[in-house]
């Protein structure tokens, strides 16, 4: 690591999109990774019945830039991937977000008519709204039919996927899938929508493989880091550590949780075979009502792939504890929660030679699209 311009923490998208943009600038970088695969979350791997399946839950890269698309084609090749995320609620199936089909299937025929018209008369040249403009509206017709959605999923996911109650969520959180004013059943409006033709392990693979970038598994690197804030120094076992770091981890934990833990929600899969050839209408379906799961991945579906059977997985949210086998995926937002990252981020920007993104040191909910614009935006400023 002496010689290392760059140390980076955590081989997920931030940490190698980083490591690969500073080493063709020229910087020698050493990448140090707990897990013992490089990819993050978005690792995949061909399962024991053929079908490749993603270890930490389902990905599809898309975006609306096509600069964040060019990067990626530099690394891997794609393929158009338009997505149908469905949802069972009261043992009917809907895919979402929430639109006119959804809106058909909950109403008589005249309740459904005059609903889409109040909805096209009070959204005018809007495509969509959150469940919480919908919710809140004054118009009565479409207040219902927001809190229709919002008791029969929203509420119910939210407190399964968060653990705590909706009203405690950001609402940066319930905003993020919309309901949908039309007849389009594409979860995504992105112009670029798209899965790897090999795999995401394969990009990554391609991302790190530069001359100038040595990636070492199975490291704990805060077992060696340690932040001495009384000299505003950053040590390496012990020993006091002036080239740049990056940090893509657990912000609080790099700072031993001074001040508390920062909350963040885990997940616990349970891997499934079927001899059935299709096992759900969609290649993912959230099940709000149903006990203690969120949602199953039908990987055979995502992308579509040849074989006898099916690979699926059910997905249980469970809290995150430090320490334990459980990992960190998802920043639980609320006021709290957000109060005391910044107490984090404030001792961070004291240590001159550190530098935190990501979506566990920035604690922010990230799609992969802004993760990477995220880093390429941090890379760029620094000074090479």
């Amino acid at each position: 690591m002496e010689k290392a311009d760059f140390i980076i923490i955590g081989c997920g998208l931030s940490g190698a999109v980083a490591a690969r943009y500073l080493a063709d600038k020229g910087n020698k970088i050493v990448v140090l990774e707990k897990r013992n695969h490089i990819g993050g979350n978005m690792y995949d791997y061909i399962d024991e019945h053929g079908f490749l399946v993603q270890k930490y839950g389902p990905h599809i890269f898309h975006t609306k830039s096509k600069y964040l698309f060019e990067f990626m084609c530099r690394f891997e090749q794609w393929n158009e991937f338009k997505l149908i995320y469905g949802a069972q609620l009261n043992n009917t199936y809907f895919t979402t977000p929430f639109n006119f089909n959804s809106i058909d299937k909950i109403y008589d025929t005249n309740i459904a008519d005059e609903l889409k018209a109040n909805i096209l008369k009070f959204f005018p040249n809007k495509s969509s709204a959150s469940i919480i403009e919908v919710m809140t509206h004054s118009d009565p017709l479409i207040s219902n039919y927001g809190k229709f959605l919002f008791d029969n999923d929203y509420s119910l996911y939210t407190a399964k996927q968060w653990g705590i109650a909706p009203e405690e969520v950001d609402v940066s959180v319930l905003e993020r899938v919309p309901v949908r004013f039309s007849y389009n059943d594409i979860h995504f409006d992105d112009a670029y929508q798209v899965m790897p033709v090999h795999s995401f392990t394969k990009f990554f693979e391609n991302l790190l493989n530069h001359s100038n970038i040595q990636v070492h598994l199975g490291v704990n690197a805060l077992q060696h880091i340690n932040i001495d804030l009384n000299s505003k120094t950053l040590l390496i076992d012990n020993s006091v550590y002036t080239k740049p770091v990056i940090y893509t981890g657990p912000i609080d934990e790099l700072f031993n949780c001074i001040y508390g833990s920062l909350p963040y929600r885990s997940l616990k899969f349970e891997w499934k075979f079927t001899q059935q050839d299709s096992f759900q209408n969609a290649p993912i379906v959230a099940y709000p009502q149903a006990d203690k799961f969120t949602r199953i991945t039908e990987y055979k579906k995502l992308p579509i792939q040849q074989g006898n059977g099916s690979s699926y997985v059910v997905e249980y949210p469970v809290p995150y504890i430090k320490d334990s086998h459980t990992e960190p995926f998802y920043p639980i937002l609320t006021q709290e929660s957000q109060r005391l990252y910044l107490k984090y981020k404030a001792l961070a920007l004291q240590i001159s030679n550190l530098i935190c993104f990501g979506r566990l040191a920035d604690f922010k909910y990230y799609n992969m699209d802004e993760a990477l614009k995220r880093t390429i935006e941090v890379c760029s400023t620094l000074y090479l």
